[in-house]
């Protein structure tokens, strides 16, 4: 569902590429991905990273040494203005609530996890409930989730409709899985 040639550029590097049509989504096109993952170890990076990329070892560490069981980058300070904060404090409230831990970047998508953890928060919700819905699944299941301060950054969204309608959308997936973690839903 890109449409900023990421497919094209990892496709030069050798990456395996799994085409869907039509567009699933980030969690739609993660959970057609998790049949083809055979690594005791995973991570999903989001692709707007760049650079900071890089960095991913930083969030691979602790799983690979069993310090966590599930590992999010945090980043630091947004540089320019977005949202009033509602989406984060948001998501930060439903973590809290599910596992009494403190998040910087509840919404995070650069995490790193075992097997088991794959296998446990799986299938992921849909468009922007993915991180949230696994990190409540993972604290209810006992799992143990850490933040790990990164410096990495990425496409920030501002103070304009297209921001706006962004957070909007995000609004909406976080308070669907929100529901449905706190109803006793648990897929």
């Amino acid at each position: 569902g890109s449409t900023d040639q990421t497919a094209a550029s990892a496709e030069i590097t050798g990456a395996e590429i799994l085409k869907l049509s039509p567009n699933r989504g980030k969690g739609g096109a993660m959970n057609a991905a998790v049949q083809y993952i055979q690594t005791d170890i995973v991570a999903f990076i989001d692709a707007d990273l760049g650079q900071c990329a890089e960095q991913v070892g930083l969030i691979l560490q602790p799983i690979i040494n069993e310090e966590a069981d599930l590992a999010i980058a945090s980043f630091p300070p947004a540089k320019k203005k977005g949202g009033f904060g509602l989406v984060k404090n948001t998501a930060r409230w439903a973590i809290r609530k599910a596992g009494q831990i403190e998040m910087v970047s509840p919404l995070s998508g650069q995490r790193a996890m075992n097997k088991e953890v794959l296998q446990a928060v799986t299938p992921f919700k849909e468009a922007y409930g993915v991180e949230l819905g696994m990190t409540i699944k993972a604290l209810q299941k006992g799992y143990k989730v850490i933040e790990v301060p990164t410096t990495m950054t990425h496409n920030e969204t501002g103070r304009d409709i297209k921001g706006f309608l962004h957070r909007g959308r995000q609004f909406i997936d976080v308070l669907k899985v929100i529901k449905a973690e706190s109803g006793g839903n648990k897929t």
